[in-house]
């Protein structure tokens, strides 16, 4: 989210672009931390399963997103 609140403040749609994918990469990381938190039993199957589908749907939003972007 910090990501692209400080991309949205850039000067240009070049930067903000830049920053969306800095957040499509930290959405990735959290992906990585989901997996060790099940493998490490933090979570069940049930919360890891859930948390995994929203870092998902984010990272097809900040996609779609980006797309749009990079047409206008």
């Amino acid at each position: 989210m910090s990501n692209i609140a400080e991309g949205y403040e850039s000067q240009s749609k070049d930067d903000f672009v830049r920053f969306l994918y800095y957040a499509k990469r930290s959405a990735g990381e959290v992906r990585s931390q989901l997996y060790l938190a099940r493998d490490q039993k933090y979570l069940n199957a049930k919360e890891y399963g859930s948390s995994l589908g929203q870092a998902e749907i984010c990272v097809r939003m900040i996609s779609k997103f980006i797309s749009y972007l990079k047409q206008s």
